[in-house]
């Protein structure tokens, strides 16, 4: 599958600073929310346990032997003294903590970046919409406009898919989104795409084909889809350019 168009050549812009504190190897990830980093200090290697914000399966960049990078913890008397940051891929840093997801999204709504969000009268975070609590909920010249935020890690060649695991929640907030649609609400999908290298993104129906299907059944009902492009440069969240989408869904058919 090829992306319609390229990406945008306009600069990037500076959104979030994070700071790291060093850099390790991978070694083992015994569960979704844990993973064992061997580091050096002073000279001496050790292996500490490191917590991983990010429920998604990550196999292109949570595999033994890979670099990632880690923050200490602020909490001395967590079970994990680290926190996962960010992972190799080829030349790149990846995000892959979605601790940080509410910032990154906070600024592009606060900043005008899609115009569907810009001049908004009222930006209100973690708002309840039927059975699911939706990230935002901005209120616009008398209208609502209710809004989910997805991270996405994963790319194959300059398509970039989400999810990168079966999704049941993912689903359930599109159907939501669906549903604010048929109710007269506005409705969106912000997609935070963490793979600089991207051309396009698509829903991967090869992973979660059920996701995929109700994520063309939300385009279908008029939800807004915005794929955002970023990168994380020198432990800077930059901004580089709005996506478009693939022409097709990933499936096994393709």
């Amino acid at each position: 599958m090829k992306p319609k168009t390229p990406p945008s050549s306009t600069p990037s812009k500076k959104v979030l600073q994070i700071h790291t504190d060093t850099e390790g190897t991978l070694i083992a990830r015994p569960n979704r929310f844990l993973a064992i980093v061997e580091i050096e200090d002073n000279g001496i290697k050790k292996q500490e346990k490191v917590h991983v914000h990010d429920p998604g399966r990550l196999i292109d960049v949570l595999y033994p032997g890979n670099r990632v990078l880690l923050r200490k913890a602020d909490n001395p008397k967590r079970k994990t003294g680290w926190d996962m940051i960010a992972g190799r891929i080829s030349d790149n840093w990846i995000l892959i903590n979605s601790a940080f997801h509410r910032q990154i999204s906070g600024w592009v709504i606060k900043n005008g970046i899609v115009d569907f969000f810009s001049n908004a009268d009222s930006i209100l975070p973690e708002q309840k919409y039927g059975d699911s609590r939706l990230d935002y909920l901005i209120l616009k010249e008398g209208k609502k406009i209710w809004v989910e935020v997805k991270g996405c890690t994963l790319a194959e060649g300059r398509v970039a898919s989400f999810p990168d695991a079966p999704t049941t929640r993912g689903k359930r907030h599109l159907e939501e989104l669906i549903k604010a649609r048929n109710e007269g609400y506005e409705a969106a999908v912000l997609i935070l795409v963490l793979r600089p290298e991207a051309g396009c993104f698509t829903a991967n129906g090869i992973i979660d084909p059920a996701f995929a299907e109700t994520f063309k059944k939300a385009l279908e009902a008029g939800v807004k889809v915005f794929p955002l492009l970023f990168s994380f440069e020198d432990g800077v969240i930059c901004y580089h350019s709005q996506l478009p989408l693939c022409d097709k869904v990933l499936s096994a058919e393709n």
